[in-house]
C-alpha cells in the first residue's frame, strides 16, 4: 500500500476476508455451544449471559497484541416462537428473567463477533429437546425455513457468475436481468405456502460495513405499505441475510415489552441530561454502532434510565447467515450447520418447478487445485483431481446463516 494512501477494507484485501472469517469461526462455535445449553426449563437469561461470555473469552484468543477492535457484533439473544425481533431479557426485569424455555418450542438463537469492526452475525433455530425425528407443523416451519433460505442466496447471486461455456453464452447469461425484489418475494412466498407457511413481514438483508451491519443498500422482503428495498447485492460485498418464516400470517405487532436491544446510529443530537450522556459515552467506547443489549452496560438500572432520551433524539434505535459475493458464487461465512432435512417428516413439499429448478443450482464454482505441479499433469489423473476436490469442496461449502429465524 502506497504511503498515505486509506486502508483497503474491501474484499479485495485478504487481510479484511480473513478478519471475516475468524469473527465467523468464533460465532459458529458459540451457537453450536449455546444450542447444546436451550434445554426445557433453561433460564432464557442465563443462556444469554452465558453465550456473551463464551464470544467475550473466544475473541480474547486471537489478534493478540494487535491494535485493533474486536468484540461482540451481536449479543446473545434467545427468541421464542412468539418473537420475531432478536429477545434478551434484562436483570433487572424479575418477571423477565425467570423467562425459561418450553419444551418442543421452536426458538430463535441469535449471535455475533467482530475482529477490527468486520462482523459475522449467525443465527439459527432450534427445537427445544427435540427428539431425532420432528413432524408435524413443526417439521413444516424447519423445512420451510431452510428451503426459504436456499432460494434466497441463490436469487441473490449476480446473473451469470457461475455460466460455463463459449465467451458469447457467458456473455449472454451474465445479460440476464437480477432477481428483482418484488420476485424475490413472490417466489419465496410461493415456496413456503408449500408449506402452508407465510413469510415474516419486512424480513430484511443488509448490506454489511466495516463497523456497520445496516450499510446503504437492504433486501426487503414481504415489505409492508409504504416500506421498499434499495439495491442488490453485487461482487466484492458481504451481506447479512435474513430468512423469517411462521407458521401464522407473518404479519408482526407490538408486544408491550419493554425493548432491550439497541444500536447507535449516526445521528447526533443534543442530550440534556447526565445520564443520557454518560449512557452513549460508554454504547460509543463499548460498543460502536454494533447492537448491544441493556444488560451488558456497566449499571443496568442506570442506562434504562439514560437510554430513553437516547432513543428518543435518534441517537440509539431498537432492533440476523454472513455471506460474502466474490466472482466464484456465494460463500457462506457464517451460518448454523446443515439442516438434516431427514430429520424433519412433513406430508408437504415443493413442487413449483421454477423454484425447484433454482434450488438445484450451486452457489459457488468449485475451487481449482492452487497445488499444481510443475510438470504438466496426464489428461486422466488430473481430471480425477479435480473431480476429487470438487466433492471435498462441496463438504466444505455445506456448512451454513443464516437460516434466520422462526
Amino acid at each position: 500500500m502506497a504511503e498515505g494512501a486509506p486502508p483497503d477494507y474491501s474484499l479485495a484485501n485478504p487481510d479484511t476476508l480473513t478478519k471475516y472469517k475468524t469473527a465467523a469461526q468464533i460465532s459458529q462455535r458459540v451457537l453450536e455451544e449455546v444450542k447444546k445449553i436451550c434445554t426445557e426449563g433453561a433460564k432464557i437469561l442465563e443462556i444469554c449471559q452465558k453465550g456473551d461470555k463464551l464470544l467475550e473469552d473466544e475473541v480474547a484468543k486471537v489478534f493478540k497484541g494487535k491494535k485493533i477492535s474486536k468484540g461482540i457484533s451481536h449479543p446473545c439473544t434467545v427468541s421464542p416462537s412468539t418473537y420475531v425481533t432478536p429477545y434478551t431479557p434484562l436483570v433487572s426485569d424479575a418477571e423477565e428473567a425467570g423467562t425459561a424455555l418450553k419444551g418442543e418450542e421452536a426458538v430463535k438463537i441469535q449471535l455475533g463477533a467482530q475482529i477490527d469492526g468486520f462482523g459475522a452475525i449467525v443465527c439459527d433455530t432450534v427445537v427445544v429437546g427435540a427428539s431425532s425425528e420432528v413432524t408435524g407443523r413443526t417439521a413444516d416451519l424447519m423445512l420451510a425455513t431452510h428451503y426459504a433460505n436456499e432460494l434466497l442466496l441463490r436469487m441473490m447471486m449476480p446473473p451469470g457468475l457461475l455460466s460455463a461455456g463459449t465467451d458469447e453464452e457467458k456473455k449472454k447469461a451474465q445479460a440476464q436481468k437480477p432477481y428483482s425484489q418484488s420476485k424475490m418475494t413472490q417466489l419465496l412466498e410461493k415456496l413456503v405456502k408449500s408449506y402452508d407457511c407465510s413469510l415474516v413481514e419486512n424480513t430484511t438483508c443488509w448490506l454489511f460495513g466495516r463497523n456497520e451491519i445496516e450499510d446503504k443498500k437492504k433486501i426487503i422482503l414481504a415489505p409492508g405499505e409504504g416500506v421498499k428495498g434499495e439495491g442488490l447485492a453485487e461482487v466484492g460485498e458481504v451481506w447479512g441475510v435474513e430468512m423469517g418464516v411462521s407458521t401464522g400470517t407473518g404479519k408482526v405487532k407490538a408486544l408491550p415489552n419493554r425493548p432491550t436491544l439497541h444500536r447507535r446510529t449516526t445521528t447526533t443530537y443534543g442530550l440534556k441530561r447526565p445520564s443520557s450522556r454518560a449512557t452513549l459515552s460508554e454504547i460509543q467506547k463499548r460498543f460502536g454502532t454494533f447492537p448491544f443489549s441493556l444488560r451488558q452496560l456497566e449499571d443496568e438500572r442506570s442506562g434504562k434510565v439514560g437510554i430513553v432520551e437516547c432513543v428518543r433524539g435518534g441517537v440509539v434505535r431498537q432492533l440476523f447467515s454472513t455471506v460474502s459475493v466474490t466472482k466464484n458464487g456465494v460463500q457462506r461465512l457464517a451460518g448454523p450447520p446443515s439442516t438434516n432435512v431427514e430429520q424433519y417428516k412433513s406430508e408437504k413439499k415443493i413442487t413449483d418447478e421454477e423454484i425447484l429448478k433454482i434450488l438445484e443450482q450451486p452457489l459457488a464454482k468449485p475451487s481449482s487445485d492452487k497445488k499444481k505441479s510443475k510438470k504438466k499433469p496426464k489428461k486422466k489423473p488430473a481430471k480425477k483431481a479435480v473431480q476429487k476436490e470438487e466433492e471435498d469442496e462441496e463438504e466444505d461449502d455445506e456448512d451454513d446463516d443464516d437460516d434466520d429465524d422462526e
